[in-house]
């Protein structure tokens, strides 16, 4: 961990590390007790030659405070821990305040993205663990999460296993690992009646045929059941991809959580080379359509991401956290037409323009996440699911409400 013990402060400071070694100072953060948030001021020197982290956070020289109750403002809020990367600074670290600022410290140097948080503004100083632990430490880490799950004590030398600060969003087990020097999340069931880390590896293959792409995963067999690893796509090389989360950048842009308004941030901000953003805006489509038809209604802004070039342009990221939900919601977190969030094609399909795709262009790409669909039990099989958990989850993905859109769409109503 860190040489100094963290004291709790008022201020900590922000810096740009997409090289590792060569960190670069943004600015301060300080905490706004009135909103239980965290501002930003950037420092003359990211002023010069910096550029904003998100569209809200423009390069002024001003204090950037936060909106909402309890977030940091703009992109910081995407440096902070995600639920499980709290309860594990709350057992583990037990800081003797916790403020959104220790959250933003203690999620450490191994954070999403390209941000880290230091305690001196001149010299790069984050919390930091120790090596990370690798595949053969897989059936350890299980056993120190069940630990944390029922607030049994972990031993000293075994704590920096877990690290809390690794993705966005949600409440899994999990922590961070080496695969062949590079970097994975490996995630955990969390008392599921299902093999979920295995359901979610052969989703998420499964995702990869219709067209999508998606961070690569690893099916990780334990004594007892599975973990899935997934390699972070905010890593390349040795470098860091400042990232931000469709929460933030939607925020950011003054828009509301949906996937047209997703696209059309794509066709705003995205990639021109090639006109890669109209291919990019076609594929938000095909993953709104994917998880309409797979029942993953956890499909949530911080569930979708974008990577931000040198030139300050968007690209969409990899898919993760794509899987069935196994609740037969019958509507999306995000919206998805003229209907809000309904999860029906014929409302996927009616603001089809914003995707750039013409009303038939948009059948086909249906059509062919449908056909996809379609094979899904043959692909679960293929991936090891057992008999039991298939037949659990065609509940919901075989119900007449899906079934029938896919047959519609055979169909090609």
């Amino acid at each position: 961990m860190s040489a100094a013990p963290y004291q709790p402060s008022d201020r900590l400071y922000l810096w740009l590390l997409t090289q590792p070694r060569q960190p670069v100072p943004i600015g301060e953060l300080n905490l706004i007790r009135s909103a239980q948030g965290v501002s930003l001021r950037y420092a003359d020197s990211w002023l010069q030659r910096g550029f904003p982290l998100s569209e809200d956070l423009p390069l002024i020289d001003e204090e950037f405070l936060p909106l909402e109750k309890g977030a940091a403002v703009g992109a910081v809020d995407d440096a902070r821990p995600d639920r499980w990367g709290e309860r594990v600074i709350r057992f583990i670290d037990k800081p003797t305040r916790l403020s959104l600022l220790e959250y933003l410290y203690f999620a450490g140097d191994d954070r999403f993205g390209a941000l880290g948080v230091s305690t001196s503004p001149d010299e790069y100083l984050p919390r930091r663990l120790g090596p990370l632990p690798t595949l053969q430490d897989a059936d350890e880490l299980h056993e120190l999460i069940r630990k944390v799950q029922n607030n049994e004590p972990v031993p000293p030398a075994q704590q920096r296993l877990i690290s809390p600060g690794v993705t966005m969003g949600g409440a899994r087990p999990k922590a961070l690992i080496d695969i062949a020097g590079e970097q994975w999340v490996i995630k955990f069931s969390d008392g599921d009646p299902a093999d979920t880390p295995l359901i979610e590896h052969a989703a998420m293959t499964l995702a990869q045929k219709a067209g999508i792409r998606v961070a690569e995963t690893l099916p990780v067999r334990l004594t007892h059941g599975h973990a899935v690893a997934i390699k972070r796509f905010d890593r390349l090389g040795g470098l860091r991809l400042h990232s931000l989360s469709a929460c933030v950048a939607l925020r950011a842009a003054g828009e509301r959580f949906g996937y047209p308004e997703l696209a059309q941030l794509l066709r705003r901000r995205g990639v021109t080379q090639d006109d890669e953003y109209l291919a990019q805006m076609r594929e938000v489509f095909r993953r709104m359509v994917f998880n309409i038809l797979i029942d993953n209604t956890d499909d949530h802004e911080k569930n979708h991401a974008l990577l931000m070039t040198d030139a300050q342009q968007y690209q969409l990221s990899p898919g993760y956290d794509i899987l069935p939900s196994g609740q037969a919601l019958g509507f999306q977190q995000m919206r998805v037409g003229e209907q809000e969030a309904d999860s029906t094609i014929s409302n996927a399909l009616s603001m089809s323009s914003m995707y750039g795709l013409g009303k038939n262009e948009a059948i086909k790409e249906a059509q062919a996440v449908a056909q996809v669909i379609d094979g899904w039990q043959q692909h679960f099989v293929a991936c090891g699911v057992t008999r039991g958990d298939i037949d659990l989850y065609a509940e919901q993905i075989d119900r007449p409400f899906l079934s029938d859109q896919r047959g519609e769409l055979k169909g090609g109503r």
